[in-house]
């Protein structure tokens, strides 16, 4: 069974960075998209970022210019670097693998795979 762990988290004040990783053991990563996504409390998942497995980059609008993902393929791993951070980005953040993508999708549905989550709380 793929595992995706997450790490990274914390509790950081507005205007501060955190750098999350997400880590999986399959070399078969390669060919994955990798996202990330987030959920508040009392909120629905939303997608926030995509890579591709050939390197292109996805955002959504709402975090676009502040956040940045990537990847290592060698190390079979996704980063998501925030920076700029705002108490509306208090979230679980998520990352997911579409493990046979045709296409970039910010629908969670369409991901196979997801890691445990990982909590970054922002202060005012």
């Amino acid at each position: 069974q793929v595992q995706l762990v997450e790490s990274g988290g914390g509790l950081v004040q507005a205007g501060g960075s955190l750098r999350l990783s997400c880590a999986t053991s399959e070399r078969t990563s390669t060919l994955y998209n990798w996202g990330w996504f987030r959920q508040a409390p009392g909120k629905e998942r939303e997608w926030v970022a995509t890579i591709g497995r050939h390197g292109g980059t996805y955002y959504a609008d709402n975090i676009k210019g502040r956040f940045a993902i990537s990847r290592d393929n060698g190390k079979n791993m996704a980063f998501l670097q925030m920076t700029n951070l705002k108490p509306e980005d208090t979230a679980i953040y998520y990352c997911a693998g579409n493990l046979n993508p045709d296409y970039v999708t910010a629908n969670p549905h369409e991901y196979d795979i997801w890691g445990q989550g990982t909590q970054v709380t922002v202060s005012s």
